[in-house]
Parts: structure tokens; sequence; C-alpha cells
């Protein structure tokens, strides 16, 4: 079976920071698989607000992950400093996609790089949208 490759994009248009919780290790005594979820979730919401947006509004609507592609590339270890660098690509009539870098801040050794699917919902009608004006001009 052929490895997932994921190319980055040239430029990210944000960065946040975070702490690896002792939570975040697993049992191999490095940073876990679904940590690494959590912790570009986090990126995300921080992203979003950073824009004037929640998950649960962007110019009145929602989003929905579609889909996920996680790319480990060295260990993450407790305490260790992670930055996050994150890019839309992809925008489509309904979503697109999340690019997140997680680099060690100290070594600048890359930890992982992923992509997260995203489709933009109506909560209260229970349906796909199209993507809002508001965020389709500012991606």
């Amino acid at each position: 079976m052929g490895r997932v490759k994921l190319e980055l994009p040239e430029s990210f248009g944000f960065a946040t920071e975070v702490i690896v919780r002792i939570d975040d290790i697993n049992y191999g005594g490095h940073l876990g698989n679904d940590s690494i979820l959590s912790l570009i979730h986090e990126a995300r919401v921080r992203f979003l607000k950073n824009v004037g947006f929640t998950e649960a509004d962007i110019d009145g609507v929602g989003l929905i992950m579609t889909d996920v592609v996680i790319v480990y590339r060295s260990e993450g270890f407790y305490a260790d400093v992670l930055k996050i660098e994150i890019a839309v690509s992809d925008l489509g009539k309904v979503g697109c996609d999340f690019v997140f870098k997680l680099s060690n801040k100290e070594t600048g050794n890359e930890v992982a790089r992923a992509k997260t699917g995203i489709v933009f919902f109506d909560y209260e009608h229970r349906k796909i949208v199209e993507v809002p004006d508001k965020f389709r001009v500012l991606f």
C-alpha cells in the first residue's frame, strides 16, 4: 500500500502555538495520533476567531468536517511547544480544506501535517449550503 502524501501550500495565513499536554501522550511516550486531531481542532477554532467567526457561526451557518488526513513527520513529546500554521485551500461551491503544519517551536522540526475537508452546514435546516460570501471574500 502506498503512503499518503500531503503537499503543503507555499504560505500559511495564520499561526498559533499550543503546548503538548500530558493527556496528549500515548503509551509509546510520544504525542498520540488522536491528540493531533484535537490540537488541529483547537488551532482551527483560534483561526476562525481571529477572522471573526466561530465553527457554529460563519456568516450565519456552521461547518462540518467531512474528512481528515494526518501525516506524521517526527515525534512530539510532553511540554513541547508546537507551532501550528493554517491555510485555506481548494475553496469550492460548498466547502474547502484547512491545511495544517505542526512544528516543534524550539527545534523547527515538522511533527505532522494535516488536512481537514469541511462543508458549510445550516444546522437549523439540517442541510449543506454554499460557502458564505464573507468567508469566500476572505479566502
